[in-house]
């Protein structure tokens, strides 16, 4: 039941996204509707597993991915998870309320949601994550699904620019935030969460522990936005509110310190920790105060707010007291509490006035006095005012930095640094609501203030709320789900601690009354100048983050990269092909001169002549093939297939009908497809044919590489040819085949069993080739140069005198002269023969590859035969549903293995009873190799129908140009 609960709290914001996609943009209420159901039940979901959690339990769910290698879709639920659950879950709710009212009627509310439970689903993922591969692939997702959602104006400049900044650097931080994972699974032997929570001491004394941390903490303090990564969060702001309120103050932001909290037990207690947390902690804390009250955007000062109060969070988790993560955890649960409510409370401002702007707002309490109470009451939270849940967790900050964790002179600044960044945040939160709420009324506004609707204020009302209640009641309310929280992180080394609201006169209380004080008077004296001061911090206004990013990108981006491609690059794939190459080359002759080369016995003896005499003929057609290049380009490819001829003998000679099937059928498709564009390449000229004596040079190169390589994969065939029997891996497939996989062909027993995971991959790699060729052509035009006139006349006039009166263009096979009839006719016996090549592949050669390349081909002699526009329309292809129906059922015949609980794509074999057959064979490996069929038989028509397209546009473009009539205009 818990692995359900788990997986199915993953699970449902995915399928609520997809759905939330689909529906049509009239419905937005329901799209609203079902985005709140999925997190609710959500919010449902997790609540329901707090009795199990805080009777001490950790609910574990697991699906076997790939064992061998530690990969397994683990998700595991402690009291931290849980609470990190409820966060994102129950504040997902109420934004998802709140954006009902604040999306405008145009605006594409079923993009909005789709995007909006697709980050959830990813933040719970992350949070809910017990294998640190499988946290770090969520950690990317909740990235790419913020840029989705912080460019969802994409007709908005800043919020592009905005939204390709956030990508870039928490992307960045992301592939860090993997080497550091790969580093700790070298350390520990593990993945597993919980293998690597109870090896925090060899961690820290390994080697690598300093590589470790640095890349890991890279990857949580770009998401947090921490100090010196801070500067993509304010410039986050261009996106809608909603997502202001749920990414940019309780869900996304604090993955940066969820990370450095849950590997506390395993990473913290050293100088390094100390030092890199703490100054960049420090540095965010106090720099996030200063910033916001120059800020003239609401948002703004928000984002600059948000910086400093993960700031205080990060600074707590430096010292490396238990005391201080229990204040850092309790101080994330009420910061997530105040900042979205006051986003959300920005957002009525800006949608009931119209802007954002400090300098025009004024005295909208007369307008708005329930909004006004609600801002300020949140406002208090997040200066620290007393009877609010923020003034409980800066006390217990207070508490913490004035105790002596560490010698230096970081520690001793620690508790001044506090007590001034406290006070900068009384100031701006005093201007915040002085500014917008008090003063005379508003001038001039693009819209007259007044309340929003009732259910866009309940959100704000809701979490208000509870930072009073917390604030109040704090141990009745909050204190038990406090404890299973910290419990999961600290264990055993949980500290005693008291959520009581009076401890007496102490030194705490003093700090935050001479904070809430000093606050007041700073604020007085900066009045005057805030009010039409510039938007910006004095001293820092040329340190623009923006500004600086963007000079950064230009720099990589165009001057770095413009001279590596200029130096580097070419723009023709033979230099390209070249290189590669040559570094294959000189790696090789390094190792066989590092590590020597022992010939293992090879011999000559025994050769056969008639072999050699193929491999000969192949040769020269190769020769030729590139010789003939430069002047007939279809004499090229013809000697092209006779040196893949070639190949397929050899295939045959050595006992491989498999692969000699396969390369003949692919030697068949590959030379039409190529047939079909030779006609868009440049004309040959006599200036093309003839080269000077650098080009020859260069060509006596390639000829020499070729040569080297040809030479050494023959010598590596060779050896491996001719190796005793058990001295190769062939006979752990051949011994394995049968027993394991179900099928006596070892070839496609390999590409959908044991190698299955590559095939799969393989797979997909070509369907995304199809779709990017049939993109590419769409809009592609032959040159008006390169059409080559007198042959295309020739083609018109022999085309003439064979079908005249027909329209040109209609079918190829009036271009190639072949009787159509005889191509039809072949139709239904290609495909019997692909469903004979599909159905014997797992025993006897063929197999899913082979058959789809046989089942295109069936398809090429029908456009040849009866056209393009009688194929379309009488047999009605769909290749793009054969390839989204072969990749969904290939991935689902991998998933079904989960439900016997085997790893993914394990194969299952058995001998099933048919009526009037009696027992045959049959292997789930041959259901994943249907899929294959679909999607390699999608994928290539998918290229056919763009290539005939472009074919019978190109010849028809040819007939019109070669009128009299065409020519003088």
């Amino acid at each position: 039941m818990t692995d359900a609960l788990l997986i199915l709290l993953v699970i449902l914001p995915f399928a609520g996204g997809l759905v939330a996609a689909t529906l049509p943009h009239s419905t937005r209420n329901a799209e609203a509707w079902m985005a709140g159901v999925v997190a609710l039940g959500c919010a449902i979901l997790a609540a329901a597993a707090y009795p199990a959690i805080s009777a001490g339990e950790v609910l574990r769910a697991e699906i076997e991915w790939l064992p061998s290698l530690g990969l397994n879709f683990t998700l595991r639920m402690d009291g931290f998870a849980l609470l990190f659950a409820m966060l994102v879950s129950v504040i997902g709710f109420l934004v998802v309320l709140y954006a009902r009212y604040y999306l405008a009627p145009e605006d594409a509310a079923g993009r909005f949601f789709s995007y909006f439970l697709g980050f959830m689903g990813s933040m719970l993922g992350m949070v809910l994550s017990g294998n640190l591969i499988l946290l770090v692939i969520f950690w990317e997702l909740t990235s790419v699904f913020s840029f989705l959602l912080i460019g969802y104006w994409y007709h908005n400049a800043n919020a592009r620019d905005g939204a390709r900044m956030a990508l870039t650097v928490t992307g960045i931080g992301g592939l860090a935030l993997l080497a550091g994972v790969l580093v700790i699974g070298h350390i520990v032997g593990s993945y597993d969460l919980d293998r690597v929570l109870e090896a925090g001491e060899q961690i820290r004394s390994h080697d690598l522990y300093v590589p470790a941390l640095v890349l890991i903490l890279i990857g949580a303090l770009t998401k947090s936005a921490q100090f010196p990564f801070h500067f993509w969060l304010p410039n986050a702001m261009a996106a809608p509110t909603p997502v202001s309120a749920y990414l940019h103050s309780a869900t996304m932001v604090k993955a940066g310190v969820f990370l450095m909290a849950r590997l506390w037990p395993v990473l913290s207690g050293t100088p390094e920790w100390f030092w890199i947390v703490g100054v960049a902690g420090l540095s965010s804390l106090l720099l996030g105060a200063y910033f916001a009250i120059f800020q003239q955007d609401i948002k703004g000062l928000l984002a600059y707010s948000t910086i400093s109060h993960l700031g205080l969070i990060t600074t707590l988790l430096s010292l490396g007291s238990p005391l201080a993560a229990v204040a850092a955890i309790f101080h994330m649960m009420n910061h997530a509490t105040f900042k979205a409510s006051l986003f959300m409370a920005a957002g009525v401002i800006d949608h009931e006035t119209g802007t954002r702007d400090m300098r025009r707002l004024s005295g909208l309490r007369r307008y708005m006095p329930i909004t006004t109470t609600l801002a300020v009451v949140a406002s208090a939270a997040m200066a620290g005012v007393p009877l609010l849940n923020g003034f409980l967790s800066k006390e217990m900050f207070f508490a913490e930095v004035i105790e002596t964790h560490a010698d230096s002179i970081l520690d001793t600044a620690t508790p001044y640094i506090a007590l001034l960044a406290s006070l900068l945040g009384v100031t701006y939160s005093l201007r915040f609501v002085h500014c917008v709420f008090f003063g005379p009324d508003p001038v001039d506004l693009p819209r007259t203030p007044h309340e929003p609707p009732r259910w866009m204020r309940f959100p704000i009302e809701f979490l208000v709320l509870a930072c009073l209640v917390v604030g109040i009641v704090p141990a009745v309310t909050i204190g038990s789900f406090l404890d299973t929280a910290v419990m999961a992180v600290l264990g055993p080394e949980m500290p005693p601690h008291s959520l009581r609201v009076w401890h007496g006169f102490t030194i705490p209380l003093l700090m935050s009354t001479i904070a809430l004080v000093a606050g007041v008077v700073l604020y007085r004296l900066l009045k005057s100048y805030l009010a039409s001061c510039p938007d910006g911090a004095p001293f820092f206004r040329r340190m623009n983050g923006q500004r600086i990013f963007t000079s950064v990108m230009v720099t990589l981006s165009w001057k770095w990269a413009r001279a590596a491609e200029k130096y580097l690059g070419a723009r023709r794939l033979q230099p390209q092909l070249r290189l590669l190459v040559l570094i294959a080359l000189v790696t090789a002759f390094w190792l066989l001169y590092t590590q020597g080369f022992d010939p293992g016995g090879i011999s000559l003896a025994g050769g056969d002549l008639g072999l050699a005499l193929v491999w000969t003929v192949g040769a020269v057609c190769a020769v030729c093939a590139a010789y003939q290049a430069k002047f007939h380009r279809l004499a090229a490819l013809a000697l092209l297939g006779g040196a893949g001829i070639a190949v397929c003998i050899t295939f045959i000679w050595f006992s491989a009908p498999d692969l000699a099937v396969t390369q003949l059928l692919v030697e068949i498709i590959t030379s039409v497809l190529i047939l079909l564009g030779l006609r868009w390449l440049p004309k040959r000229s006599p200036e093309a044919v003839a080269v000077s004596v650098r080009v020859r040079l260069r060509r006596y190169g390639d000829l020499a590489m070729a040569v080297a390589a040809g030479v050494g994969m023959t010598l590596i065939s060779y050896a491996v040819m001719t190796r005793p029997a058990g001295e190769t891996i062939a006979d752990f497939f051949l011994e394995r085949s049968y027993t394991e996989g179900g099928g006596r062909n070892v070839v496609n027993v390999i590409l959908v069993d044991f190698r299955g995971f590559d095939t799969m991959g393989e797979i997909t790699v070509l369907g995304i080739v199809g779709l990017t060729v049939f993109a590419l052509l769409r809009r592609f035009r032959p040159a008006p140069d390169s059409v080559d006139r007198p042959e295309q006349q020739r083609y018109l006039q022999a085309f003439e005198e064979a079908q005249p009166g027909r329209e040109v263009g209609e079918t190829v096979s009036d271009y190639l002269m072949i009787p159509s009839v005889i191509m039809q006719w072949l139709f239904p016996v290609i495909i019997v023969l692909a469903a004979h090549l599909f159905l014997r592949g797992h025993d006897l050669p063929g197999g899913g590859f082979v058959a789809g390349i046989a089942m295109t081909i069936a398809f090429v002699l029908q456009y040849m035969a009866a056209g393009t526009r009688w194929v379309e329309e009488r047999l009605r292809v769909l290749p793009l549903r054969w390839m989204g129906f072969g990749m969904m059922f290939s991935a689902l015949t991998g998933a079904g293995a989960w439900l016997l609980g085997y790893p993914f794509l394990t194969s299952h074999a058995r001998y099933v009873e048919l009526p009037f057959i009696g027992e045959v064979p049959f292997a789930t490996g041959s259901l994943f190799d249907f899929g294959v069929f679909s999607l390699v038989m999608g994928s290539t028509v998918l290229m056919l129908i763009a290539l005939a397209h472009q074919s019978i546009r190109s010849l028809r473009a040819a007939r019109i140009a070669a009128t009299p009539e065409a020519e003088e205009t």
